[in-house]
């Protein structure tokens, strides 16, 4: 076979990742959170790009030596009594202030001080005074005064036994040792390490670690710096007075309580019913988490990105939260004046590729913006009846259904419903939580919702009596009588997916729950 070279054109179609369809993908799948941080980025790098503020175009304001205050004169006319002592309080010449002293001189009101140091001060205000004034805040303008800085921060777990250990502690090798112990404190208040190895680090004996570790297990919050959940335990119920043996032999066997295994407890701690059903109340109103109390994590809201909301009519009017997109514009006066400067290659080159990514980043926030409120229109759409009724009207939908209905690809429409929430009538949603997969129904009639079918799941369970608890047999027979055809695993995968236990521990707790009361 002979090999040679030749030409040969060919035509042929391709999709090329441009680095601008690259950013327009990564800004569709960001949060709202997200999409500000990068935006700032951006307004930060180009120089072309500037904050849509939304203000009206005014004039400007002037500036130099000819620009003087606009000041609205008032008619003239008669003053009441409150304007006219306003006006005698603002003269402060020493003058005025010895007529309105009933003709008595300064420097007999005020005999250790003399009188042209006091004119002084009477007569010559400090430079700023009239600013202060006029704000009434500190020199501060109104605009700058932020009333949060002032807010108390919240005292952490660590601070709160710090200055019990100042306290309780005087001997400074002690002290080290209990501030190292609460350096190992978690935030649930629990002694994550082990003191054998702290006394080996710190190179003092064992039982002096112990000793310090028994005077932290005194302080507030009860049940602080306790090893595990049966001495924090312990720790709570001594300063009430009630870890008698029968009590010591329930906190010993906590596995038992955790299965809620009534009659193993009663063997082990010798006593009644009546008696175990009062000692088990009492562990219920232990903290079992004591440094909870003094969490420090900052809960950020969720911030929806669509509203919805039902018309007079009954249909639903979507909207964006205009407070979650970025606004921002491209200063063309500005690159009209540059580039006319510009007079090297490189600078010229600089300006056009920083025009070019400031109009497309405009570009798709704007095309960003327009495909979420076309997503959560057809998601509203197609969910109208759980939007009406409730969760039992869910439908089971996908990513296909919308995308072929908005003629978009899958993975656009996956990339729109992350990171996104929708406020309606029913609360605020993630834009994912409308996707369910469908479950057939016995009938062959209409499919459906997993969400809708574990919502029945859960209400099934939550009308249970001590005497009739249903097994995961009884609820698929319950679902198939009401047109769900839905298999025993099935039934047990969503009721662990909810944290909801066993029909034998249901039982146990139950009947647990009507003892005690």
């Amino acid at each position: 076979m002979a090999l040679s070279q030749r030409l040969q054109l060919r035509q042929t179609q391709s999709l090329v990742m441009t680095p601008q369809l690259l950013q327009a993908i990564k800004l569709l799948q960001l949060s709202h959170l997200d999409l500000s941080a990068y935006v700032e980025g951006e307004l930060e790098r180009n120089p072309l790009l500037e904050r849509d503020s939304g203000d009206e175009p005014g004039v400007p304001e002037p500036n130099g030596a000819d620009a003087a205050p606009a000041v609205a004169e008032a008619p003239a006319g008669p003053r009441d009594a409150a304007e006219e002592w306003m006006a005698d309080a603002a003269d402060t010449s020493r003058s005025s202030i010895e007529d309105r002293l009933g003709g008595t001189a300064l420097d007999n009101v005020f005999p250790d001080e003399s009188g042209p140091g006091l004119s002084r001060l009477a007569e010559e205000r400090p430079a700023g005074y009239s600013e202060w004034s006029a704000v009434g805040n500190g020199g501060r303008d109104d605009d700058d005064y932020n009333l949060e800085a002032f807010v108390a921060a919240e005292p952490t777990l660590a601070d709160h036994l710090a200055e019990q250990l100042a306290l309780a502690v005087t001997d400074p090798a002690e002290r080290m040792i209990g501030q190292y112990l609460l350096d190992m404190v978690n935030e649930a208040g629990y002694l994550a390490g082990d003191p054998a190895e702290v006394a080996e680090k710190l190179g003092c004996p064992p039982e002096r670690v112990e000793a310090v570790l028994a005077t932290l297990q005194t302080f507030n919050p009860s049940g602080v710096c306790a090893r595990n959940l049966a001495e924090c335990l312990a720790i709570q119920l001594r300063e009430n007075d009630r870890f008698d043996p029968a009590m010591q032999a329930l906190v010993a066997n906590l596995d038992l309580l955790a299965k809620r295994d009534i009659a193993g407890l009663k063997r082990k701690c010798g006593v009644s019913d009546e008696d175990i059903a009062d000692m088990i109340a009492e562990i219920r109103r232990l903290d079992p988490k004591p440094g909870l109390r003094f969490g420090t994590t900052t809960v950020q809201p969720v911030v929806p990105d669509v509203f919805v909301r039902q018309a007079p009519d009954g249909s639903f009017i979507i909207e964006l939260n205009s407070d979650t997109l970025p606004k921002v514009l491209v200063n063309q006066t500005y690159y009209a004046r540059v580039a006319g400067r510009a007079k090297k290659d490189t600078e010229k080159s600089y300006l056009s590729d920083c025009l070019q990514s400031a109009a497309w980043l405009v570009r798709a926030l704007d095309q960003r913006a327009k495909t979420i409120l076309k997503v959560a229109s057809e998601i509203v759409r197609q969910q109208d009846a759980f939007l009406t009724h409730g969760v039992e009207h869910l439908r089971p939908l996908n990513l296909k259904t919308v995308a072929d209905a908005i003629s978009m690809h899958e993975s656009t429409v996956s990339r729109v419903t992350a990171n996104k929430y929708m406020a309606t009538p029913r609360g605020t949603f993630e834009l994912k939580f409308f996707f369910t997969s469908a479950i057939a129904a016995a009938d062959g009639g209409e499919a459906h919702s997993a969400e809708a079918v574990r919502h029945r799941i859960k209400q099934l369970i939550d009308a249970e009596t001590p005497d009739d608890v249903l097994s995961d047999d009884t609820i698929v027979e319950k679902l198939r009588a009401a047109g769900i055809d839905i298999a025993r695993r099935t039934v047990a995968k969503y009721r662990e997916a909810m944290r909801i236990p066993s029909s034998v521990q249901r039982r146990r707790d139950k009947q647990m729950k009507a003892a005690v009361v």
